[in-house]
């Protein structure tokens, strides 16, 4: 669960299976720019509208929806660094700048509010390292 939106757009990274011992995800879009999405409205709205089922998917956002849930239960298991490091930065950004997408996400992949309560603790551990 740590990588909701694993979670987001690198985790579109995900094949189709389901991730036991080593078996890793697809590295296919290992090299997507998550800057480029974050920072692009239209794009990041079409993966939020992708996972909520509002919207039609990309083929790389088809594929993180369909292996979404998958990665939350083990906790990402399957994941490559890139993949890890890119959910992290899409989900600490919508955490911190769209609360009410992240909302909605929450409410259907991680209705416990697990992964944003790591998330907080994580964050205040950070932050009180530069004190």
């Amino acid at each position: 669960m740590r990588y909701l939106v694993v979670v987001l757009i690198t985790v579109c990274t995900f094949s189709s299976t389901s991730v036991f011992a080593e078996e890793q995800y697809t590295t296919k879009f290992d090299n997507v720019d998550v800057d480029a999405i974050i920072n692009n409205e239209r794009l990041l709205n079409g993966y939020v509208g992708c996972l909520l089922d509002r919207n039609p998917c990309t083929p790389d956002a088809a594929e993180l929806k369909k292996n979404l849930p998958d990665a939350l239960e083990h906790d990402c298991a399957g994941c490559s660094e890139a993949q890890k490091n890119a959910a992290d930065k899409i989900s600490h950004h919508l955490i911190d700048n769209k609360p009410d997408d992240w909302k909605l996400l929450e409410d259907k992949y991680d209705p416990t509010g697990a992964y944003r309560r790591r998330y907080l603790e994580n964050k205040s551990k950070d932050e009180g390292r530069f004190d």
